[in-house]
C-alpha cells in the first residue's frame, strides 16, 4: 500500500490489460488458488494481501467467473499430469485449495462448488479436526464427520500438519511427526490415501538445506505433491512438492481475480524471491529496514506472524 493505494493490484491489472492473455497458456501454466475462510469476518484493519477471509458473495463471484469462462477444476496430481503431457492443454485448468480446514468450507464454499460442478482440495491440521468442532485462529474447524461427507461428494483432503506449527523452527523428529501423523490420521478417518501436503506459514525459500530435507521427508512419507505460500502459477519447471499458489481473499475484485488467473500477478512472487534472497544476505538491522519497503509478503515480521499465507 502506498498512500492508501494497493499498488500490487494496480500494477497487476495494468499488466493484464496489456497482455489480454486470459488463458495464460504460452508457458503452459496452471493457477492454484489459495483460500482460507469463507465468511463475514471484518478484516478492514488487515492489509489486503494478508487477509484470510473471503465473503460468501465474493467467493461466489469468483467461482461464477471460472464457470462462465470455461475453467475446469482439477486436483494437484491432475494438474501436474497435464503439465507433463505434450498433448493436453493447460489453458483452462485451475486448482482450488483451502487451508486450515475451517468449518465454513462445508457451510459456505461447498454448496457453491457443488452447484457449479467444481472440485477442491482442503488441507487439514489434524489436531484441530475432531468429533465436535474445534477452533483454530478463533474459527471453528470441520469435524471428521464433515470430512467424510465432503469426501463422498468429491472433495479431496491433504495434510496441513498436525498442529499447524512453523516447521522451520522444529527438530527433524518433530517435523517428521507433524507430516507423518497428520497423513495417517486423515487416512485412518477417511479410508483414502493422502498424497498432498500444504506448508503452513511463510515458505522459507532461502533456506536451501531445510527445503532439501523437507522434500526428502515428504517423499519418504509417501506424498507425491505439495503446495506452499510462494506466489505464482504452476508450470513444468515447478517443484511438485512446493508448488506456488495465488493468495485469494475478499480484496480480489473481478479485475484482480482475472489478472491473477492470467499470470499478471506472478511478478509479486518473483519480487518476493528477490527481496528474501537479498535480505538473507544483509545484516539483521539492515534487513529489518529493508522489509519496510518490500513488496507484500516479502518479510516475516510481527505484522504477518499470525498469517499463514505470507
Amino acid at each position: 500500500m502506498i498512500g492508501g493505494l494497493r499498488y500490487d493490484r494496480l500494477l497487476s491489472v495494468a499488466l493484464f490489460s496489456l497482455r489480454r492473455d486470459l488463458a495464460g497458456n504460452q508457458h503452459r501454466s496452471i493457477p492454484v488458488l489459495m483460500y482460507h475462510s469463507i465468511g463475514m469476518e471484518d478484516e478492514a484493519e488487515v492489509r489486503p494481501y494478508y487477509r484470510q477471509v473471503t465473503s460468501p458473495t465474493v467467493f461466489r463471484s469468483h467461482m461464477e467467473y471460472l464457470h462462465r469462462h470455461g475453467f475446469e477444476a482439477c486436483s494437484l496430481i491432475e494438474a501436474l499430469a497435464v503439465l507433463e503431457s505434450s498433448t493436453t492443454t493447460a489453458s483452462w485448468q485451475v486448482v482450488i485449495t483451502f487451508d486450515d480446514g475451517y468449518r465454513d468450507f462445508h457451510q459456505e464454499a461447498f454448496p457453491v462448488l457443488q452447484e457449479l460442478g467444481f472440485s477442491a482440495t482442503v488441507f487439514l491440521p489434524t489436531s484441530f479436526i475432531g468429533g465436535t468442532p474445534r477452533q483454530l485462529n478463533g474459527r471453528e474447524c470441520l469435524t471428521w464427520q464433515n470430512v467424510r461427507e465432503l469426501q463422498r461428494e468429491g472433495i479431496s483432503f491433504g495434510s496441513h500438519t498436525v498442529s499447524h506449527p512453523r516447521l522451520q523452527g522444529l527438530s527433524r523428529d518433530a517435523i517428521h511427526k507433524e507430516i507423518t501423523d497428520s497423513k495417517k490420521a486423515i487416512e485412518d478417518k477417511t479410508g483414502t490415501a493422502v498424497h498432498s501436503f500444504a506448508y503452513p506459514y511463510a515458505f522459507p525459500q532461502t533456506d536451501v538445506a531445510f527445503r532439501r530435507m523437507l522434500r526428502t521427508m515428504l517423499q519418504e512419507a509417501g506424498y507425491t505433491s505439495g503446495v506452499c505460500t510462494a506466489v505464482g502459477r504452476v508450470d513444468g519447471h515447478s517443484d511438485p512438492y512446493f508448488l506456488a499458489r495465488l493468495p485469494i481473499n475478499d480484496g480480489d475484485d473481478e479485475a484482480l481475480f482475472r489478472a491473477k488467473l492470467a499470470g499478471a500477478y506472478d511478478w509479486v512472487g518473483h519480487c518476493q524471491s528477490v527481496f528474501k534472497w537479498t535480505r538473507s544476505l544483509l545484516p539483521a538491522w539492515i534487513g529489518q529496514q529493508y522489509c519496510r519497503w518490500s513488496v507484500p509478503g516479502s518479510c516475516d515480521g510481527k505484522r504477518a506472524a499470525s498469517q499463514s499465507h505470507v
